[in-house]
Formats: structure tokens, C-alpha cells, sequence
């Protein structure tokens, strides 16, 4: 089952690389900003991303305001992925809360 954080919760994780981080928006707005090493995920590369991750290393999945995030940690959760996590307030939250770790 995925679980749902805070965005402090996900720096800690992230600051510390003990997570994958993975951005479920659309293209143009990852373009516009995301967190550093977040990968995009989207349907073209979903099959591959699982393929190639480590299972076992908790993951942290975000969008925009932390609602679609919540099914696709759910899902990732069912594929195989040990630990997964839903960032509550997504990328808005985050880059208010954040500034400085927006790439």
C-alpha cells in the first residue's frame, strides 16, 4: 500500500537519496520546473521506468496538487514497488515551501 507525505517528509527522503522521485505531470509543465532528479513519467515510459528501477528503494511520486498522485503511487505500489508515496499538495506546494530546490 502507498502512503501519503508531506513535502518536508519527501525533501528528507530526497536530500538524503534514500528515494526515487518520479513527476506524473504533463511535459511542458515539468519543462517550466520540477524537483532535481524527479524522472517524468508518463504512458511512453512506464513499461521501461519499472523495468529499470530499483523496487526495493522507497519512491516518491508527485503531480500538481497531490491528487493524481495518489492512484499512481497506488499503482506503482502494485507493480512491485516496495514502499511508494503520494506527496501531499504536489509540485505547488512543494515550489512555495521549497524555492530553492526547483530545477
Amino acid at each position: 500500500m502507498f502512503e501519503r507525505i508531506s513535502p518536508q517528509q519527501a525533501k528528507d527522503f530526497i536530500d538524503n537519496q534514500e528515494a526515487q522521485i518520479v513527476d506524473i505531470r504533463d511535459p511542458g509543465s515539468y519543462q517550466l520546473g520540477h524537483i532535481p532528479n524527479a524522472v517524468l513519467l508518463d504512458n511512453n515510459n512506464l513499461a521501461q521506468f519499472i523495468a529499470q528501477a530499483d523496487l526495493s528503494k522507497p519512491l516518491v511520486v508527485y503531480c500538481y496538487h497531490g491528487n493524481s498522485s495518489q492512484p499512481a503511487a497506488a499503482y506503482l505500489n502494485e507493480q512491485g514497488f516496495e514502499k511508494s508515496y503520494s506527496m501531499d499538495g504536489g509540485f505547488e506546494h512543494w515550489r512555495v515551501l521549497f524555492p530553492e530546490s526547483v530545477k
